[in-house]
């Protein structure tokens, strides 16, 4: 007995994703939100890009947040190798990606998070490690772009990435660890950008933001510690913890 069934939140993508439950990432900070409410299932595959995403296996969650584009957006090797996907076929993967979840059920919810900057100068020194290395924020912004152009064809929400990690003055040092993967302060961001989706949502039933979803157990127990008074238990889905009022 591992408790009752619960809604299961997937997080899709490439390395964005894959390194989402480290270094204070946002994978592991959603998970900490959702405690007591929902699964969040990771599901990051480093150095993928759309076309190797279209062959994943079904799902059937509550919410799927997918990532595919910092990859997709590279520039392409001489050689034909490499991560680089054109944009166009950028565009029919993630149209395949969405077009799939959506068929797996119509209570399904998804959101996109579009290619997010990258600090160029940082870029620089790691770009002797691999030959032709390209990647710009010219570059970015176009898979961006596309990816929100893409999504409100569908109807499906989309988190801007590329604008929201520029909103701090400081951007390119304060939410890369190496140039291209998300600080905790980077993740703070993408955390607040998807609750504000799910927070703004009304139209999906149930609604998945975690202050109005209901927490499991949520009964008085008399196996939960005791009272100051020595009269009455407390219930620990009743207290209030210190990262709550971040994401209110």
């Amino acid at each position: 007995m591992v408790g009752p069934s619960r809604p299961q939140f997937v997080l899709f993508g490439s390395s964005i994703v894959q390194l989402s439950f480290g270094n204070g990432g946002w994978g592991s900070s959603l998970s900490e939100i959702y405690s007591r409410r929902a699964d969040v299932i990771l599901r990051g595959y480093y150095g993928w890009n759309s076309r190797r995403a279209v062959q994943d296996a079904s799902v059937q969650p509550s919410l799927v947040i997918v990532y595919f584009g910092g990859n997709d957006s590279m520039g392409p090797h001489s050689s034909g190798l490499g991560p680089h996907v054109p944009l166009p076929e950028y565009v029919e993967n993630m149209k395949k990606i969405a077009l799939h979840l959506k068929s797996l059920s119509k209570t399904l919810r998804i959101i996109f998070l579009s290619c997010p900057p990258v600090d160029e100068v940082r870029l620089l020194v790691h770009s002797a490690y691999f030959s032709e290395l390209v990647r710009t924020n010219e570059l970015c912004k176009k898979y961006s772009d596309a990816c929100i152009t893409l999504c409100k064809e569908l109807d499906i929400k989309v988190v801007d990435l590329y604008s929201a990690l520029q909103t701090i003055s400081d951007w390119e040092t304060a939410c890369f660890t190496d140039g291209i993967h998300l600080s905790a302060e980077g993740s703070k961001i993408v955390v607040k950008e998807i609750l504000k989706v799910l927070r703004e949502a009304t139209e999906w039933s149930p609604s998945l933001h975690w202050k109005s979803m209901p927490v499991e157990f949520a009964e008085d127990s008399p196996y939960d510690l005791v009272a100051a008074d020595g009269k009455r238990t407390l219930n620990p889905s009743t207290w209030n913890f210190h990262w709550e009022s971040q994401w209110d």
